[in-house]
């Protein structure tokens, strides 16, 4: 199983927009980052989880030729807004995408596209089969299964996903008791971390870095990572050995 970083960034991506600070100005590939999603590639088949607004960007970069589904963990902008060009995959293989998710980011997925899923499609558009998601249901393709977790981002709901020993988290602030044991035992842990500073929705680096002493995994990457951060060789300083600032196009084996 491998595990590629399509993107590694917060909301805005890094650089920000009009941001002069020395991590956006940096000249360091590493501190270049799309909005967060990754692709887990488990024989032969990719599983994307969540399409930004960098979705076509990274398909690109990464020569990606199939497409099996899409997850996704929630409905904030920098999570769906690329789902529009799983069209390339509809185009050259003749089928519908499969794309899982709860049902806050199915509203939000009507609200955005309602082009997709009108009764009157217009020709082109994308063209995706919607599985919902239970928290509590495992999800099941052929012989891959996905563990849904849920962790709170502030109040809402984000959904996690754990598939073998991978276990991949983004915008978390708190994780109760009961989707924490989901993670026990994982050996390859994603966490986000946002920035040193505390926020109100994202867990910052001590928060990261308690979860992952909690869970105890064998390797852990940092991810949807802000600006404010610091620089990525800085910060990779300062980190325990088995911790790691992830960065776009970051490829992991998981055996």
């Amino acid at each position: 199983m491998k595990l590629t970083f399509l993107g590694t960034g917060t909301s805005q991506g890094v650089p920000v927009i009009a941001c002069n600070c020395s991590v956006c100005l940096s000249e360091d590939p590493k501190d270049k980052r799309l909005r967060t999603s990754v692709m887990i590639t488990i024989d032969g088949l990719n599983y994307v989880i969540d399409s930004g607004p960098d979705f076509r960007q990274q398909m690109l970069r990464e020569r990606v030729q199939d497409l099996t589904a899409v997850l996704f963990t929630h409905e904030h902008k920098d999570h769906v807004a690329g789902m529009d060009d799983v069209r390339a995959f509809n185009f050259k293989y003749q089928k519908a995408m499969d794309v899982y998710c709860d049902e806050n980011v199915q509203r939000a997925l009507f609200r955005e596209y309602p082009y997709v899923f009108s009764d009157f499609k217009y020709p082109g558009v994308p063209k995706v089969n919607i599985n919902l998601v239970d928290k509590n249901q495992n999800i099941c393709m052929g012989e891959h299964v996905f563990t849904p977790i849920e962790v709170m981002h502030h109040k809402l709901p984000v959904l996690g996903y754990r598939i073998k020993d991978l276990t991949y988290i983004t915008d978390a602030k708190t994780i109760s008791p009961v989707e924490i044991e989901k993670m026990r035992g994982t050996k390859v842990l994603v966490l986000n971390a946002l920035r040193k500073e505390a926020h109100i929705s994202h867990f910052n680096l001590e928060e990261a870095l308690q979860m992952i002493d909690l869970i105890k995994p064998e390797k852990a990457y940092l991810s949807h990572i802000s600006h404010l951060m610091g620089r990525h060789e800085s910060v990779t300083q300062q980190l325990p050995d088995h911790v790691f600032m992830a960065y776009d196009g970051l490829q992991v084996e998981i055996e």
